[in-house]
């Protein structure tokens, strides 16, 4: 997925700001595709001179003009180009298995410390993930989608899926380690 593809979906919602697509960003697929206030606004720069979107000037008293962008003709057409395309899986990067690759030389605690600090973080971040549905149902409510907010919730339950199965990875090779079950550490 592009951030300019994401945006662009959240436009066809209807307009918003940089600052409001950002917390629209962390309220709902930030646990799959993460974006920085900077990154957006950069994409919205470019997907105006793309045509794919317009931008308002939205004068305020007491701080600076806001700018509001909306989705064009040409912007949702883009959008349905994108949504038909194919896209190939990709793999990602994990610095955290580069570690356990090289991590041989290290003691069996140095070890069983790595997948432990692993397996409390997964934990942390599943819980994060079964809180989305109540942190987002403002936003939920907003857009007042059904079929929308079904695809949002398969993409949720898709991340919920990989975590729980990388968390009894984790914990099976706890388990391992602390039975010693691992080759002697050589020197």
């Amino acid at each position: 997925m592009s951030l300019e593809h994401a945006i662009l979906g959240f436009l066809q919602y209807g307009p918003n700001t940089g600052y409001d697509l950002k917390n629209v960003f962390d309220l709902s697929v930030q646990h799959f595709w993460p974006a920085d206030q900077s990154q957006i606004y950069r994409t919205l720069t470019r997907l105006a001179e793309q045509g794919w979107v317009d931008m308002d000037r939205v004068e305020q008293e007491e701080r600076p003009d806001r700018k509001l962008y909306r989705l064009t003709d040409a912007g949702k057409a883009e959008l349905h180009r994108w949504l038909l395309t194919p896209l190939g899986m990709k793999g990602g990067r994990n610095a955290a298995l580069v570690q356990v690759f090289f991590a041989g030389q290290l003691s069996n605690e140095e070890l069983l410390a790595i997948f432990r600090r692993a397996a409390d973080a997964c934990r942390m971040g599943l819980a994060h993930l079964r809180e989305v549905p109540a942190e987002c149902r403002t936003y939920v409510d907003a857009v007042n989608q059904p079929r929308e907010q079904y695809c949002w919730m398969l993409t949720l339950e898709c991340g919920i899926t990989m975590t729980e199965a990388h968390l009894t990875w984790l914990e099976n090779v706890i388990a391992r380690l602390e039975r010693g079950e691992v080759p002697p550490c050589t020197p």
